[in-house]
């Protein structure tokens, strides 16, 4: 029986709808959305199912853990009896696996491992891309992801490196480094002399030596060296954290990238062609930070003047669009891997030194998906929020006492590289800082939490208010778990007392803190308040 023109219409309609509505995807409803399964969204996100929240975790890729599992395997802390709380069950989980008390070196798939272990029970959300947020005035209601999936939840946290859900609410923040003078610094904003990492001979910057007419070598950048303690929209550098091996029965070749040419590291060329003519002994620890690991693994790091830091190829990151952000990604994989086969390869370098390198791969069980290469960018910093209270130099130097702490951070203050330039007719690394020799200090709840204005419902325990040199200390793995899962205690306290999460009362949150085995205080703080 043929339908009336109507009734067809009718029904196209509803065809079309409910065909709409399933491409939209599905609608998940919880108490607390954990955006962002970075170490510090796993903490927070087993904190809250611990205590009988309906939680759910949600992450940009195929893994949890974010660089805790993805490469940094040798944890830096400072003084680990300033970490309490998830973050040493962490340890100490990784502890027994290898049969001993605790674990800070570890391989990273038994890291991913022991992450999984604690979300048991927890729905994670693997591929998530945020496309936009709904509000209703300061107060987020849901995320709406590229894929149609919906979170709607009660209280939010924005786990990432990014900051990406804080910016999308409308949070206020900075990227790059402020002046000296905005928070009464003194080792923020372009550095005066940038003594470590820093090439020890000159190198001359130009294409044809001496010749500023023919242009810049590969990898460096054209900007003035500017004033020194003025601020600048500078990052710093980022890198991955490699696991290699020498184990043949485990080791995989690095392949260089496919548009690999030797002329793109002109710069390291000259350098170690200096260095050699100096008399200066040179060897691959010169050059790649090489830490080892359980079973024969390693984690490599950045070391040096140049290195596996890729300074100022981290430029538009922070704000970048999903393709920009995929291309800048891809570009520090391939400068990685050109720099690995340079070091291996090049007929210009000692013999010893190319043998060196030859003789590490990437392993053939850690991050199987990606063909040994980590799943994980070091995003050292990206967007900082910009709270009612900043955690600044001010806090590590002089361990200032707080109202309202919710753990502690223990770091030196340490920013790599941010810029790379000519100063004086040679080649120059500018924004290297490393000072230390303070006692853990408080960081304060106010710090992750948005002006009430801004997100009532929201704390960010990664991308936290906190100056550039500031968040160099704080900005450690094992901080972020104790800030993840402090937020997550946060979250069911302003659930609980049905009020913002700048109103909750922090008597009780320090209680049940406390209660969740975090450390607020170190013995030698003295008796000043702010």
């Amino acid at each position: 029986m043929k339908l009336s023109r109507a009734r067809f219409l009718f029904a196209f309609i509803v065809w079309a709808c409910l065909a709409l509505r399933g491409r939209a995807g599905q609608i998940v409803q919880c108490d607390l959305c954990v955006f962002g399964a970075t170490s510090a969204g796993v903490a927070a996100a087993v904190q809250a199912a611990r205590e009988g929240r309906k939680v759910v975790l949600t992450e940009h890729g195929g893994h949890v853990g974010g660089l805790t599992a993805g490469g940094l395997s040798q944890t830096d802390i400072g003084n680990k009896s300033a970490i309490g709380g998830l973050a040493r069950e962490f340890y100490q989980r990784l502890g027994r696996h290898y049969g001993t008390n605790e674990a800070w070196q570890f391989e990273p798939s038994v890291a991913e491992g022991v992450f999984n272990d604690l979300l048991a029970g927890v729905p994670v959300y693997f591929h998530q891309r945020l496309a936009s947020v709904a509000t209703n005035h300061a107060r987020l209601q849901s995320l709406t992801m590229s894929d149609g999936t919906i979170f709607q939840a009660r209280v939010f946290i924005d786990a990432t490196y990014e900051g990406d859900l804080m910016a999308k609410a409308g949070v206020s923040y900075v990227v790059g480094r402020e002046a000296n003078s905005v928070y009464n610094e003194t080792l923020n904003g372009i550095r005066a002399l940038t003594p470590k990492h820093q090439f020890t001979i000159g190198v001359d910057p130009y294409l044809r030596p001496g010749d500023p007419s023919s242009g810049l070598l590969p990898l460096v950048q054209n900007q003035p060296a500017g004033q020194a303690g003025q601020g600048d929209t500078s990052v710093q550098a980022y890198n991955f954290r490699l696991c290699l091996t020498q184990n043949p029965t485990n080791k995989l070749p690095i392949v260089p990238p496919a548009d690999y040419d030797p002329a793109r590291y002109e710069l390291l060329a000259r350098y170690i062609e200096g260095l050699v003519a100096a008399g200066h002994p040179v060897s691959l620890g010169q050059f790649i930070h090489i830490q080892p690991m359980p079973d024969g693994k390693t984690d490599i790091n950045n070391n040096g003047a140049f290195s596996t830091d890729f300074i100022g190829g981290n430029a538009g990151y922070a704000d970048g669009s999903e393709e920009e952000r995929a291309r800048i990604w891809r570009a520090h994989e391939d400068y990685t891997r050109g720099f690995l086969h340079f070091l291996a390869t090049s007929p210009r370098l000692p013999p010893a030194l190319r043998a060196e390198m030859q003789s590490w791969g990437l392993c053939k069980d850690e991050f199987t998906d990606t063909g040994g290469w980590p799943h994980q960018l070091y995003i050292r910093e990206a967007r900082r929020m910009v709270s009612d209270y900043v955690m600044t130099e001010n806090n590590c130097h002089y361990s200032i006492v707080l109202p309202d702490p919710i753990g502690l951070a223990a770091y030196t203050m340490d920013s790599h590289n941010c810029r790379r330039i000519v100063r004086d007719g040679r080649v120059e690394n500018e924004g290297d800082v490393q000072v230390g020799g303070f006692p853990p200090y408080q960081i304060s709840y106010r710090s992750i939490v948005p002006r009430e204005s801004q997100g009532e419902n929201l704390l960010v325990p990664v991308c936290l208010s906190a100056s550039h040199i500031a968040y160099g200390s704080i900005r450690m793995e094992p901080v972020f778990m104790v800030l993840g899962q402090s937020a997550a205690v946060a979250a069911g306290l302003a659930l609980d007392e049905q009020v913002s999460v700048q109103k909750i009362r922090d008597d009780e949150l320090r209680r049940r803190l406390l209660a969740a085995r975090q450390v607020l205080a170190w013995p030698v703080l003295p008796a000043t308040t702010n």
